[in-house]
């Protein structure tokens, strides 16, 4: 029988061990993703002998790991008739997905929303900002030059400026009369909390030793770097699309790819992920097994 428990920090070794088995690409299967967000989304995870698994509140994600894939997903079946609930895998790639159809069949519903897909970034094109097409950015970051402005890694000196700043974007932004920006705030406190035990790399950017921008995440993959959190004042013109550039310029130095995370159907964050012009989107399935 599953036993399906909260996420703690010692449990970041065989996890990592697991996650990197699978070399899955979505933002969701990191560790600090899922410490970060669990009391959000009510994120609970089991070990099923060499698997990892996951589950929130809508549904499974795919096991990561090695093994016999059919027999845990036969546990994790059980795990839902006994438990009463509704037979659904979320967030799968499309592999994952094709895999589940393929056992199931007829009995496999599938669907799939864009908002939900994540957006990978050539790493070469976001640090370079060659051609015609990022002119723009070039120009931002050009005017953010003009400043008295200086970049530093995020370690244990400089946390509690951070989540100054979060508390402060917050503020400004009336996270507090946003559900979404509410939650999102949390989580990016509890990551900063819990920066170093989560294996972080992080970044910031102060204009006359003030920090304007802050940005951290962790590796997704093999070849995938995925920022989960990039926070900016829009004091000074440029501070997204520098902090954005140097905190893979002096962080990031492992990836072929970056994954800046979904949209979730937001038109002004879907304008400017997509002002980056991404090489491809990860997909994700949803699969409910009647």
């Amino acid at each position: 029988m599953l036993e399906f428990r909260p996420v703690l920090l010692s449990d970041k070794k065989w996890a990592d061990e697991l996650l990197a088995l699978s070399d899955f690409r979505g933002c969701e299967y990191t560790f600090g993703n899922n410490f970060c967000w669990q009391n959000i989304y009510d994120i609970k995870i089991c070990r099923y002998k060499d698997f990892y698994l996951l589950k929130n509140s809508n549904g499974f994600f795919f096991p990561a790991g090695k093994g016999d894939i059919a027999e845990v997903i036969s546990e994790m079946g059980n795990y839902c008739k006994n438990e009463g609930i509704p037979f659904v895998f979320t967030t799968m790639n499309k592999l994952s997905m094709l895999e589940l159809k393929e056992m199931y069949g007829s009995r496999a519903e599938v669907s799939t929303n864009p908002d939900y897909y994540d957006y990978i970034y050539s790493y070469e094109d976001l640090t370079e900002l060659k051609g015609k097409k990022y002119h723009a950015k070039r120009n931002h970051i050009a005017r953010f030059s003009d400043n008295n402005w200086s970049f530093e890694e995020i370690d244990s000196s400089n946390i509690a400026e951070c989540m100054g700043m979060n508390d402060e974007w917050c503020r400004r932004n009336n996270c507090m009369g946003n559900t979404d920006k509410a939650e999102e705030i949390c989580a990016v406190r509890v990551g900063l909390q819990n920066f170093e035990a989560l294996g972080y790399k992080g970044g910031l950017i102060r204009v006359n030793g003030q920090i304007q921008a802050f940005s951290f995440g962790e590796q997704t993959n093999s070849d995938t770097f995925v920022v989960h959190v990039e926070k900016a004042f829009t004091d000074f013109q440029g501070a997204y699309p520098m902090i954005n550039r140097q905190f893979l310029l002096n962080c990031v130095h492992n990836a072929k790819y970056v994954n800046r995370e979904e949209d979730m159907g937001e038109e002004n964050l879907r304008k400017a992920k997509q002002s980056y012009y991404p090489c491809f989107m990860e997909e994700k399935f949803r699969i409910r097994i009647d």
